[in-house]
């Protein structure tokens, strides 16, 4: 026996208000709608001015700090935990939805200049300028907030003999590396390093492990040099020199052989760690030194902080950037860092403050209603359809910038223009083949070692 059934969304058949309307089913042949493109492109034109209208990403400044915040480090396992230390030894856990200071970690006495968070989400590890790494538990933030901040003491403790610069915790076992002189590998259970590698450099700047290959980590010297390292070998792999220094490192966590790092000549370059004697890619737009990048949990964005008192957020393969962001009391960004599920970004700068943006700016916070979603889909897809488009192009890739900026923009342009028009002058009037002109992406890599 056939039994026929009617099958219906209730989302789409039932009125979500009394006043709203029944939905009316239409008749979707082409012939009868003559005007449906002309139709469909002005509403992607009303979606891209109402996009830039309701574009307001700043969230909240975290504030209690008394000197510039130098560190971030999100907690892998909770997205409320925030971590920040500062150049007064400060070290605060941040329960973000309260906008207050669970924890105070007392014990640093000098600046702090690295924290991390270790994979199991329950210790975080800090270092700085009096070369001693400290290990602290991470508690639970309670749900409803807290009422007061209470100062903790460290649990143990791994004394160094030299200036830490940088520290990450690999994803898989109980071990931290530590950056200054040399690059150092410690476990939890030993007081001294496991491992040692030296390669040149008299100071590293920053180190990270690869989230998905665990074993290996890279690191960045103030010798212009990129190095990678495996801890199962326990010798170095490759080393890359570049004409100006990287500031620092990340790993892409769902590309497992890409990185990208930033870089002092205001660009950003993503290589892949199979094929080091290319870029893969060159992000612009900063005018300043570019001082820290983190990726989003996708994989697919990342977020940089810069000299120049901005931020931005780059797409994965996109030369430019996505969005940037900035305020008037906002100074240099000295740590970036993306929420626990990629919806929001903390910034921490020279003013002593942490702040919280919206990863994409117009999105409305809270929870929406199903005929809210579907209007917000119904309209990027009407924005990524036209976006090709003149008018359209022009309001979507539109940013108000900060006069200083923009003037260091205009005179950076003038300056790259004249040098294009220098090296095509120079091809011109010399012997055929004589000169080779270098692509963008091999321009500023000096040499690679093995």
């Amino acid at each position: 026996m056939k039994v026929k059934v009617i099958n219906r969304v209730e989302a789409r058949e039932t009125c979500e208000r009394k006043g709203d309307l029944k939905q009316v089913r239409r008749n979707l042949n082409p012939e009868l709608h003559p005007f449906e493109r002309a139709i469909e492109y002005t509403r992607a034109l009303n979606a891209a001015k109402l996009e830039r209208v309701f574009a307001k990403p700043f969230v909240a400044a975290l504030e209690g700090h008394t000197d510039g915040i130098n560190c971030l480090a999100r907690n892998p396992k909770r997205l409320n935990s925030l971590i920040s230390g500062s150049a007064s030894g400060e070290l605060f856990l941040w329960d973000v939805p309260e906008r207050r200071t669970i924890y105070n970690y007392v014990g640093h006495k000098r600046a702090v200049r690295a924290v991390t968070v270790s994979e199991c989400g329950s210790l975080c590890f800090s270092c700085g300028d009096e070369g001693v790494v400290k290990m602290w538990r991470v508690p639970h933030a309670p749900l409803g907030g807290v009422t007061q901040t209470v100062d903790h003491t460290a649990v143990a403790e791994f004394t160094s003999d030299q200036v830490l610069r940088g520290i990450d915790h690999h994803y898989e076992r109980s071990l931290f590396a530590t950056a200054g002189e040399k690059v150092d590998v410690w476990d939890h259970e030993r007081s001294t390093p496991v491992h040692s590698f030296v390669w040149g450099a008299d100071s590293v700047e920053s180190v990270r492990f690869n989230p998905v290959e665990s074993d290996i980590f890279t690191s960045c010297g103030n010798d212009r040099s990129i190095a990678l390292y495996d801890i199962r070998s326990g010798t170095p792999l490759h080393k890359l020199v570049m004409q100006t220094k990287t500031n620092s490192i990340a790993w892409n966590p769902i590309e497992a052989f890409n990185f990208t790092c930033a870089n002092e000549d205001c660009c950003l370059y993503t290589y892949d760690m199979r094929r080091l004697d290319i870029a893969k890619n060159v992000h612009k737009d900063h005018v300043s030194a570019v001082l820290d990048v983190d990726y989003s949990p996708t994989g697919r964005e990342f977020v940089s902080g810069s000299y120049d008192r901005s931020i931005r957020i780059f797409k994965y393969d996109g030369g430019h950037s996505r969005d940037v962001y900035h305020t008037k009391r906002m100074q240099r960004v000295f740590g970036v860092r993306y929420s626990g599920d990629g919806s929001y970004v903390f910034s921490a700068s020279d003013d002593m403050n942490v702040r919280i943006w919206k990863a994409k700016a117009s999105q409305k916070m809270g929870t929406l209603l199903p005929r809210e979603k579907s209007k917000q889909s119904y309209n990027a897809a009407l924005v990524k359809r036209y976006g090709h488009m003149p008018e359209i192009k022009r309001i979507t890739r539109h940013r108000h910038l900060p006069k200083s900026i923009y003037k260091t923009k205009q005179l950076r342009t003038t300056v790259m223009e004249s040098e294009r028009k220098k090296q095509r002058n120079r091809i011109k009037h010399s012997a055929p083949g004589s000169i080779q002109p270098k692509p963008q992406r091999k321009k500023k890599i000096v040499t690679r070692l093995e």
